[in-house]
């Protein structure tokens, strides 16, 4: 009998999680693609970067170091100041997506993933288009 496992499992934890948000703040900060996004964050991404791995660690299963740390994530309030519409949205899975691939997340486990990302992308919309 196999026992269930949480996606943070799956990914490999925290050091992976951590790995995977890297490289998305990396693809960010570099490529020109990702410029608008880029410009939506304070120039220093350390915050936003470890306000990311810890959400993302609870978002997958693991430990909730995000609410222990910062609070309850209020993720769609804490991004209402800024314009989040289908091109922000399809930035940020296209940088994410791309992070996924680069850091190894493949196979039916990474079509999943992609696929609970997308809902909470596209729920975070603020924007008609």
């Amino acid at each position: 009998m196999s026992e269930l496992k949480t996606p943070y499992e799956l990914i490999g934890g925290a050091t992976k999680v951590g790995e995977l948000v890297d490289r998305f703040y990396d693809l960010m900060a570099l490529e020109e693609q990702f410029a608008d996004l880029r410009a939506m964050h304070a120039q220093d991404l350390s915050m936003a970067r470890e306000k990311l791995t810890l959400f993302l660690i609870g978002w997958m299963g693991g430990p909730d170091l995000f609410s222990a740390k910062y609070g309850h994530p209020m993720l769609r309030a804490k991004h209402l100041p800024f314009k989040i519409g289908l091109k922000e949205r399809n930035q940020w899975l296209a940088c994410m997506y791309r992070a996924m691939e680069d850091c190894g997340v493949q196979g039916e486990f990474a079509t999943k993933l992609e696929q609970a990302l997308f809902n909470t992308a596209d729920w975070m919309r603020n924007q008609p288009n």
